[in-house]
């Protein structure tokens, strides 16, 4: 295999002129006949690594091993995984093996055939972009997104024009490619601002949703002005009358994509029954529709990277089409081949360009860091002007200029497709590397989410009065949910005297859509139509709030997120609201047996962080156990033809503990409501763990207790943990509901011995030895823990 190189470059003024001879074999080797037979034949011709096959095997073993050792290695200083891909291609590129044979980099069919399946991925990357955008969000921007998403593009890009023609002031801002350029340093990429906010997980935050919003702002003007800017380039240099057809011949694409493709895909939406899969006939057209795009922006002279992204941005986002695109694409996609084609962009990567470097790289470099300053400039100002706390506008500012995979594969696909030059790329990738080095660092520096979660107050049911409205929030998350919840409310007899402020937040996963939504459905005239989320909760809990009048006020709120980050979503509405308790579901169901109907371990990760984070106190629900393939049996708590309800309190002590006694008290003023308060102390109290301050609490609470005559008070003298445990097994089956606290890490006599058979730590030990297989029953459990989080 020969191949000869050689490359001329003009001072910037014209277009870039390179000429590469490179010489293949054919026909192609792909499929070697076996690493076996080619040792067994010892032909010196036949080398594993001469097939295209198991060499591109090889190569992508090499590049995920090389990235992960890198990213185990800078993960720790904050830098994202994008980094330790781009330096894994400067590892392999000709920078350190000069004789351009490293093992990636064996032959030109080598790199090409490596190269054309990391395009394929960043081709598949803005498609799925596309997808994953609602640009109908754009109409119900704020003024505040939408000036930082227009300034910050259309400021700096003025800057970079005027610092360009004051180095070069002989140059001609069009000929020259100059716009262009200064386009793509002013602008804002949707995707990358989009895996920043979530690599830091603070996507659906205050911050983060008014950095998508301009983001996603920001990202439309950069399109509008790359577009723009290629037809004045064109008109330049081919006459005005090239320059019209190609915005006709645009105009139409888009009007087939807008009036045709959309109207096609809708109808297939239309076609798949509610909360049903889309067909994979239906997928499989949308697929082919996009593997054909680049074909037909070509005829059309649009810029082939932007036909598969506006084709995506035809595709509804969300269920049923746009989720089914995300979730079977996006994992290969981000997984597998975007991976390679960061690397293959690292692979181009070579410094000794800079030796070589003209004017017009150098005055472009100067330009794309003007830029970058005055877009930082900019995004601080506009925020602090409305303002926004300081280190939160820093944040934001840093948010606007990151940069990551989609700048840096548009320099590459420029630097192949000859529009820029080697010393031109080489400039853009060590801005690219710092900035995208640098970002993540300060953003997770500067802001931090979870500060306001600390309350200068007690939001606690201990703290609110017995004749005071208390605000309460239930989470749901599947329909088994809104029975439990208003079986729980059912069974507390709600009275006008004490009366209760609700407010539903139906949590759903966020899939085929790239923006998380929090809808406050008491503030919206009618339900969209093709946005029925929550619909069947909201009517449940309307019904529910018709039945206790003066009792109850409902609130149904849908947040929809990605399930790492629906905390945010919880303790966001907790803080607005001024709540004193949250209701979480309990991630596992039994049937009355004690086999497992369903388990959700994302449901029991997002109870952890709600328990961290929360700013007021929080309980968690374990449902009654049904009978075998969830029949109609009666829920523990649903109405019955009893005259009573009977509600048991655990009590050893503690904060957690007195907050569900509060909490009991409160649900039992109604006289249907029989509470019976077990106190277990020790008949040893060696080993006691509760503090001078804790016991004293207790006492004045108990105190009360003991002197009502509209509860049963029982004292129960305990040595250890399974005397406890065989206690309350004979009598779970006498109460419909039972309420303990969590008390977390706190061992005592009373529980001794217990602590090492607990499986799920986030409802204690007693909550979960109540919820056991041991323990057969239909009661319900409620796990109390007391707020944390004060200053």
């Amino acid at each position: 295999m020969a191949n000869s190189n050689s490359s001329s470059y003009t001072t910037g003024m014209e277009e870039t002129k390179r000429s590469t001879e490179v010489c293949l074999t054919f026909p192609p080797k792909v499929i070697s006949p076996g690493l076996a037979t080619i040792l067994v034949e010892k032909d010196k011709d036949e080398q594993l690594m001469t097939y295209s096959g198991p060499r591109l095997h090889c190569q992508m073993v090499v590049i995920f091993v090389l990235t992960q050792i890198i990213h185990s290695l800078l993960k720790k200083l904050g830098l994202p995984l994008f980094i330790s891909q781009i330096l894994a291609g400067i590892l392999l590129s000709p920078m350190l093996f000069s004789d351009r044979h490293s093992f990636v980099n064996i032959s030109e069919d080598s790199v090409s055939v490596l190269g054309t399946v990391g395009a394929l991925g960043f081709v598949f990357f803005l498609f799925l972009s596309g997808v994953k955008m609602d640009l109908s969000l754009t109409l119900k921007s704020g003024k505040k997104a939408i000036c930082i998403g227009l300034l910050t593009v259309v400021v700096p890009l003025i800057f970079c024009m005027t610092t360009i023609k004051n180095l070069h002031p002989e140059g001609n801002e069009f000929s020259n490619k100059s716009f262009f350029l200064a386009v793509t340093y002013s602008g804002t990429s949707f995707p990358v601002i989009h895996s920043l906010l979530s690599e830091l997980k603070i996507l659906n935050s205050e911050l983060g949703r008014l950095g998508l919003s301009a983001a996603l702002i920001g990202d439309i003007v950069t399109l509008v002005l790359t577009v723009f800017s290629l037809w004045v380039k064109t008109g330049i240099e081919k006459g005005i009358k090239e320059a019209l057809m190609d915005v006709g011949l645009a105009l139409l694409f888009i009007v087939i994509v807008v009036f045709v493709l959309r109207p096609v895909m809708e109808w297939m939406v239309k076609r798949t029954p509610e909360a049903g899969q889309i067909k994979d006939m239906c997928f499989f057209i949308v697929v082919l529709a996009f593997m054909m795009s680049p074909r037909f922006t070509k005829l059309f002279r649009v810029y082939f990277l932007f036909g598969p992204f506006i084709l995506g941005l035809a595709v509804p986002d969300g269920p049923p089409l746009g989720s089914a695109l995300v979730e079977k694409l996006d994992p290969i996609i981000s997984g597998l081949f975007l991976p390679i084609f960061a690397t293959t962009c690292g692979l181009r990567f070579d410094p000794s360009y800079f030796k070589d470097s003209t004017k017009f790289a150098y005055h472009q470099a100067i330009g794309a860091v003007v830029t970058l300053l005055i877009k930082f400039v900019v995004s601080l100002l506009v925020p602090l002007l409305c303002k926004m706390p300081t280190r939160d506008s820093f944040a934001l500012a840093f948010i606007m200029i990151s940069k990551g995979i989609v700048e840096m594969g548009s320099y590459s696909i420029m630097n192949d497709s000859r529009v820029i030059s080697e010393d031109i790329f080489t400039h853009m990738t060590i801005v690219i590397i710092l900035v995208a080095s640098i970002v993540p660092i300060l953003v997770k520096k500067l802001y931090d989410p979870s500060r306001k979660y600390l309350c200068f107050q007690k939001r606690t049911i201990m703290n609110s009065k017995l004749n005071q409205e208390l605000r309460l929030i239930s989470c749901v998350h599947v329909p088994s949910n809104v029975s439990s919840i208003i079986n729980l409310f059912n069974a507390s007899c709600l009275i006008r005297d004490s009366s209760i402020a609700l407010d539903v937040l139906h949590l759903v996963k966020l899939s085929g859509r790239a923006t998380p939504l929090f809808i406050a459905h008491h503030k919206q005239k009618k339900t969209q139509p093709n946005k029925s989320y929550s619909e069947n909760v909201v009517l449940a809990f309307e019904q529910f709030e018709r039945d206790n009048r003066e009792a109850v006020s409902v609130n149904v709120f849908t947040a929809v997120s990605p399930p790492n980050l629906m905390y945010e979503d919880i303790c966001n509405l907790a803080m607005d609201r001024l709540t004193s308790f949250i209701i979480l579901p309990f991630h596992r169901r039994w049937y009355i047996d004690g086999s497992i109907e369903s388990e959700d371990q994302t449901i029991r990760s997002l109870n952890f962080d709600i328990l961290e984070r929360a700013p007021c106190s929080i309980g968690i629900l374990v449902e009654g156990r049904r009978n075998l393939k969830g029949s109609n049996v009666r829920d523990p708590l649903a109405s019955n033809n009893s005259s009573s309800y009977n509600i048991a309190v655990i009590f050893m002590g503690g904060q957690d503990d007195r907050e569900a006694l509060a909490l009991a008290k409160r649900i039992s003023q109604d006289k249907n409501v029989s509470l019976t308060v077990i106190h277990f102390k020790a008949a040893n109290s060696l080993g006691a763990i509760l503090t001078e301050n804790d016991r004293m609490l207790d006492d004045a609470m108990l105190s009360d207790i003991k002197q009502s005559k509209c509860l049963t008070y029982i004292e129960k003298q305990v040595k250890d943990g399974p005397e406890t445990s065989n206690y309350l097994r004979s009598i779970v089956e006498d109460y419909q509901l039972i309420i303990v606290g969590r008390r977390y890490k706190r061992e005592n006599p009373q529980t001794s011995g217990l602590q090492e058979w607990c499986e799920f730590q986030e409802i204690g030990i007693i909550g979960d030895l109540l919820s056991s297989a041991d323990f057969i029953g239909k009661y319900s459990l409620l796990i109390v823990q007391q707020q944390q989080r004060t200053t």
